[in-house]
């Protein structure tokens, strides 16, 4: 299972779509080429402190069974860190979805 932060109305038009192509706040998977993601918890409230702390919309956790994925998931380091975090080439598929929780910095 990885995670993946998202806003409530990405999540709407994926659901709409079939597939879900935002990469992270504000970028897509084709300006980024992957789709950033979580491999636990504590890691997915990091990322969300330091780049959601400002979004006013509602967040979801999107909870991934990387085994329903057709695309590859490579463990990769940010540049300047060596935390790694599972990239998803490709779009994530609806089905791969296995729960969606609601998110919040405040819990």
């Amino acid at each position: 299972m990885i995670f993946h932060l998202a806003l409530a109305s990405d999540w709407a038009h994926a659901q709409k779509d079939g597939e879900y192509r935002i990469s992270t706040l504000g970028r897509t998977l084709e300006q980024e080429g992957f789709i950033h993601a979580s491999r636990d918890l504590p890691q997915a409230r990091a990322v969300a402190t330091r780049f959601y702390a400002d979004v006013t919309e509602p967040l979801l956790l999107l909870h991934i069974d990387d085994t329903q994925l057709s695309v590859p998931v490579v463990m990769e380091s940010p540049e300047g860190t060596a935390e790694e975090f599972p990239h998803i080439y490709g779009p994530l598929p609806v089905a791969a979805v296995a729960a969606v929780t609601p998110f919040s910095l405040s819990t």
